[in-house]
């Protein structure tokens, strides 16, 4: 740790140097040539920085958080650095990563709800533009004008057009899925508005569209392009930022055939034996209380057992790819980690590993013109599932067991939609191979890398232009044992996507979703203690729900959160309501 600290504090004296220089190269260009020489020495030992987001993983899946799934290199990152279990995102994709890159709260930055989503009257109001606006300026550029390479492949997601892609945002090298999601075996898009049309997915190489190659599979490829870029500026001496967004386990479902029979078979238990495996091996490692109750989703849900032998066969099919497409993750993670190893560049590199949300447990089926696509041009049989020319679904059953022991799932502020696993790797760090349950949120990402990286935060202007400074909290401090939290005092967060909306502060947390998955009004839990979120005191304590719905109301007016009567009932997701009606029949 006192490299990485000495860096930090020799990175800011570089920073400062390079604004002096401007003035010295005036009258003396043999100093000058020095000092700069100097500079670079000094920013070599600078520490490189690989942030990883893995698309809609759940709490649970991978084996150091619970999981049966094979995770051996996200496991050995785990009990190397630190696992926090209490550490938050936004109950969607683009809103999590707008957000990571500003470290302000999306509501503020243009992604107060989902482009897609996103209703006229919300359109129209400021922090809703369905882009990353530039009222922020993101971390990776201020790290690129102190001198980093900074390098970014797989799902942006924070703006269609090039003004707000990657390339614009201080990326100098970027393989960038511009949209939300695609096929992971090609450029098949996910969204049409015509039965007879197949959609076409957008990428962007440096800022401009490409066509993918005939042997593309996502994470593979995403891996393969962040090698080469990390590989080309290697004797330069700068360090470098890599940002690498996988779209795995996103729908649609699909892995190569040797990674998918590795778990045939698996799942065919179904949910309820699978959970209770989970929770037995979080309970005996620590991440959850051995008293602990999990949310199994069957007020709302089928049970495993009502299914029929066909409906048992299609979903434990499903599961098997997606357990395939994390196994596919984790060993081109290995690939990472490994090459910085060889490369000798592991041991000063920050690894931070996250989710962007909870597990996926709703449909696209019900959006446009989905449904009736997908029945005339993908072969969904249970023997083509997971393959190029299949489009499934992960569902609301197997994303409630990935959030094990969570309520819920992506889209609601519930703890399942909200809380999602994250490793950090600080080459010897005061919590090496522990596990904190000390609060954290994606806010706080871009201020530890900055204070990390010698770079200063945004102080209300960048370019001529004012922005945003940041609301996140640095874990700097935290992660090398100065202090005993992340936030000084309570900490204190709120979070609304399309109507639902949560508080948490301190132990407390209220939540509100509209019925059948919640109660149409604000619910109070006792989060340490009731995690879970089964048992609603807010009759026993309504004094403390009372002062969880005041600083919601607080957070709701500082950020710009639009107040739309009724927008829970119809949050753009259809929350498969339709799925074991007909999806399960329809689409095989």
């Amino acid at each position: 740790m006192k490299t990485l600290l000495a860096a930090c504090t020799m990175a800011c004296a570089v920073t400062m140097t390079g604004s002096a220089l401007g003035a010295a190269n005036k009258t003396d260009a043999t100093t000058t040539g020095t000092a700069r020489n100097t500079a670079a020495a000094n920013q070599s030992k600078r520490p490189n920085i690989l942030l990883i987001v893995a698309d809609d993983l759940g709490y649970s899946d991978i084996g150091a958080f619970g999981g049966e799934i094979h995770t051996p290199n996200l496991d050995k990152l785990a009990y190397e650095g630190v696992r926090m279990t209490d550490f938050y995102a936004s109950p969607f994709c683009s809103p999590t990563r707008a957000m990571l890159m500003s470290g302000v709260d999306n509501h503020r930055v243009g992604l107060g709800g989902m482009a897609e989503l996103l209703t006229p009257k919300q359109r129209n109001a400021a922090g809703y533009e369905g882009y990353l606006t530039h009222s922020v300026v993101t971390f990776p550029q201020l790290l690129h004008d102190a001198g980093y390479h900074t390098y970014m492949v797989g799902k942006w997601h924070l703006g269609l057009t090039e003004e707000y892609g990657p390339a614009s945002r201080g990326f100098e090298q970027s393989f960038a899925m511009v949209q939300g999601g695609a096929s992971h075996f090609g450029q098949v898009g996910i969204i049409t508005n015509d039965p007879d049309k197949t959609p076409k997915s957008m990428y962007r190489e440096n800022g401009k569209l490409v066509d993918l190659p005939p042997d593309f599979y996502s994470t593979i490829a995403y891996t393969d392009k962040m090698l080469s870029y990390i590989d080309s500026h290697k004797d330069d001496g700068k360090p470098f930022f890599a940002y690498v967004a996988y779209t795995a386990p996103h729908w649609p479902l699909q892995a190569p055939d040797e990674y998918i029979r590795k778990y045939e078979g698996t799942y065919d238990a179904g949910y309820d034996a699978i959970r209770a495996q989970r929770l037995a091996r979080m309970k005996a490692m620590g991440l959850v209380p051995k008293d602990m109750e999990p949310y199994t989703g069957d007020d709302v849900w089928p049970k495993w057992s009502s299914l029929s032998p066909v409906q048992k066969q299609i979903e434990a099919k499903r599961m098997a790819v997606y357990a395939a497409m994390v196994d596919v993750m984790d060993a081109q993670i290995g690939r990472l980690v490994d090459h910085l190893k060889e490369t000798g560049q592991y041991d000063n590199t920050l690894i931070f590993f996250m989710s962007d949300n909870g597990a996926d447990g709703n449909s696209i089926l019900d959006e446009a013109a989905n449904r009736e696509w997908i029945k005339r041009h993908a072969d969904n049989s249970i023997a083509n599932t997971g393959r190029a020319g299949s489009f499934v679904e992960y569902g609301p059953g197997w994303a409630q067991v990935s959030m094990t022991p969570m309520r819920l799932y992506k889209a609601f502020a519930y703890e399942g939609g909200i809380a999602v696993p994250n490793i950090i790797v600080l080459p010897h760090g005061a919590h090496d191979g522990q596990i904190s349950k000390v609060p954290a949120h994606v806010t706080d990402v871009a201020p530890t890398i900055l204070q990390l990286a010698g770079v200063p935060q945004p102080s209300g202007e960048y370019g001529g232009r004012p922005v945003f400074r940041m609301q996140g909290t640095s874990m700097l401090d935290f992660l090398t044992g100065q202090r005993k939290t992340v936030h000084r005092g309570e900490f204190t967060e709120g979070w609304e996507l399309n109507g639902r909306r949560a508080m948490r502060k301190g132990d407390w947390k209220i939540s509100y979703a509209n019925k059948p998955w919640g109660t149409g009004k604000w619910q109070l839990f006792h989060v340490s203690v009731d995690r879970s979120e089964l048992h609603d005191v807010a009759a026993r304590y309504p004094a403390k729900l009372k002062e969880l719905m005041a600083d919601y109301e607080k957070y709701q007016s500082e950020n710009g959160v639009q107040d739309i009567p009724g927008l829970a009932e119809r949050p753009g997701y259809s929350n498969a309501t339709h799925y074991y009606d007909d999806e399960l029949e329809t689409n095989r």
